[in-house]
């Protein structure tokens, strides 16, 4: 009985160890080069053509509106000119009547 016990016990053994065998894997395919970057679509090319003119566009405001404000700030410089140079001749004019003697 002792020998069936282990001659089972064996037989059990060898089965659940061939059972738990695992094929190995084969080894794994190398990764794919990487693409080279796809041409660029129309609908690329008509964005970054886009990009671009709104770039200058902005530029071109930019520059008009320091042209713009150069020249708001040149009038008001003569604008201020022009009324200091009145209010120097309305002084003049009241230092002239007093000394007049009235």
């Amino acid at each position: 009985m002792n020998r069936l016990l282990l001659v089972t016990s064996v037989i059990a053994a060898v089965a659940l160890t061939a059972c738990g065998k695992k094929e190995e894997a084969p080894a794994p395919a190398p990764a794919p080069m990487s693409a080279p970057a796809p041409a660029p679509t129309p609908v690329a090319d008509a964005a970054s053509a886009a990009v671009t003119e709104s770039v200058e566009a902005a530029k071109a405001v930019g520059n008009a509106a320091s042209v713009a404000a150069t020249a708001a700030g040149n009038t008001a410089s003569a604008a201020v000119g022009a009324a200091v140079d009145t209010a120097k001749d309305a002084a003049a004019s009241v230092k002239k009547e007093k000394k007049g003697g009235c």
